[in-house]
């Protein structure tokens, strides 16, 4: 491996530490929610739909740091909203897991320990909104062309991987322990696991680059031409440094620039990826596998089996990115999601559970692992033109992330009210996605982030 890929690819592992922590904290809650209704909500005597609440409440940072990604990464850079995004991680991991500190008497539940322990679960969610944002964008500005896909789908695979992780951590911490210690002190330890890669994150970021577009965008020409030549080689990084002026030159920066349809483009895909359904499977599989009859330790065993299901097929993502392009595998993976919720549906309204659900389940994340997951943030990254990209793509993370919160959020009373019907309203999401991405979806395989201008302007 050549010196300038070596580089490129250290960059891209460190600030995919931010991915990891997005996957960490978001399936963290997976291990603790039945726990934490124990203990917050049904001590209290509070309904289902706070507890549905409560299971999301990161999703509402989520929203915040994802709206604010725009502003934090144009006026402090890429670099330094990971960096914050880091100190938050590490906050909400040490607060969620001790919401009493200097407040409250420990182990006593109360309303004002629920909003407290709600707090800390938004500050962990504005620090994933930054770095679901800043980290596709961040690896996507560093990347050739010519493995950009693959580099910013490395992204995906590290926040299935950080949901593993949690996974794996989640049961050693339940397994051959009781229900009442799990409810008392294992819950606190599955919070607080996630201080050790936050702490690592932030500092590791300290030592990476600045992104060269971010930059050339803020005329810092020589420091930008230095990384450029790093990744690229000294005649390439000259051409890259030149085409990057022209589209700053040329281009407004009014975020309607170029059309309201790039923007459209931009939100439906981040909308779509939430409404088939997939954070309902990823937040709530323990209580799944649980309701399929399997036993508390087999549940989280088998939360495990998805887990590595969605490492194997992130990387299939990975390999055919740069080759198959962006669009047939999104609309491969949409038939496949449409396959598994719908089988699943008609399984919920026979009342037939058991191995068939799992399979189908199994069939459903690995469609959506081998392309929505991954091929989101790709073209989220790389389909703006530079001018507008850190206000366009905070635009599309708060949109995933508020379909997000409301898909996670009514889950469980959507449950209630018909679970054939709710696995049924995700499959047809699934159907609707792949027409929309036929119809709408330029194909970027293999183009330079430059050459995004030219695609909207036409």
């Amino acid at each position: 491996m050549s010196q300038n890929k070596a580089f490129v690819y250290v960059v891209t592992l460190v600030a995919t530490l931010g991915g990891l922590l997005f996957g960490y904290d978001t399936a963290v809650i997976s291990g603790a929610e039945k726990s934490i209704q124990t203990f917050l909500i049904d001590s209290l005597g509070l309904s289902s739909f706070l507890h549905g609440i409560t299971v999301s409440s990161a999703l509402i940072g989520c929203i915040i740091g994802g709206a604010i990604s725009g502003i934090v990464s144009s006026k402090y850079g890429r670099k330094k909203a990971l960096i914050i995004a880091g100190v938050l991680f590490l906050l909400s991991a040490m607060g969620s897991g001790n919401p009493e500190f200097l407040f409250f008497e420990r182990g006593v539940p109360s309303i004002g320990l629920l909003w407290t322990f709600n707090i800390y679960r938004v500050i962990g969610g504005i620090g994933v909104g930054l770095a679901s944002a800043v980290c596709p964008m961040y690896i996507g500005e560093i990347a050739p062309a010519n493995i950009r896909g693959k580099l910013v789908s490395l992204n995906q695979f590290a926040i299935i991987f950080g949901m593993l992780v949690v996974y794996f951590v989640n049961w050693g911490i339940a397994e051959g322990q009781t229900m009442d210690w799990i409810n008392t002190i294992g819950w606190r330890r599955m919070f607080t696991s996630e201080a050790i890669p936050a702490s690592l994150f932030a500092v590791l970021m300290f030592f990476m680059p600045e992104t060269p577009r971010y930059l050339a965008l803020n005329k810092q020409d020589e420091k930008a031409l230095s990384i450029l030549t790093r990744i690229n080689g000294v005649d390439k990084a000259k051409q890259i440094l030149v085409d990057i002026k022209n589209t700053v030159q040329t281009s407004k920066g009014k975020l309607f620039s170029y059309g309201k349809v790039v923007i459209i483009v931009g939100i439906l895909l981040s909308v779509f990826q939430q409404f088939v359904g997939i954070n309902v499977a990823l937040y709530y599989a323990p209580r799944i596998f649980e309701s399929m009859g399997a036993a508390k330790d087999a549940s989280m065993l088998q939360t495990i089996i998805m887990g590595l299901v969605n490492v194997i097929f992130t990387i299939v993502a990975i390999l055919t990115v740069d080759k198959w392009g962006r669009k047939p595998l999104l609309i491969i993976g949409s038939i496949g999601m449409a396959i598994g919720m719908i089988a699943i549906s008609i399984l919920s309204f026979q009342n037939v559970i058991g191995i068939a659900t799992l399979v189908f389940i199994i069939i459903y994340t690995a469609s959506f692992m081998m392309s929505w997951g991954p091929i989101c943030w790709v073209l989220i990254a790389e389909i703006y033109p530079n001018k507008i990209r850190s206000q366009a793509i905070a635009i599309a993370v708060a949109a995933q992330w508020a379909a997000n919160f409301f898909i996670s959020s009514t889950y469980p009373p959507m449950m209630e009210l018909s679970s054939g019907g709710t696995y049924l309203f995700y499959g047809i999401m699934s159907i609707i996605s792949a027409m929309f991405v036929w119809k709408m979806v330029p194909e970027t395989k293999g183009k330079t982030l430059e050459e995004m201008e030219h695609i909207w302007k036409k």
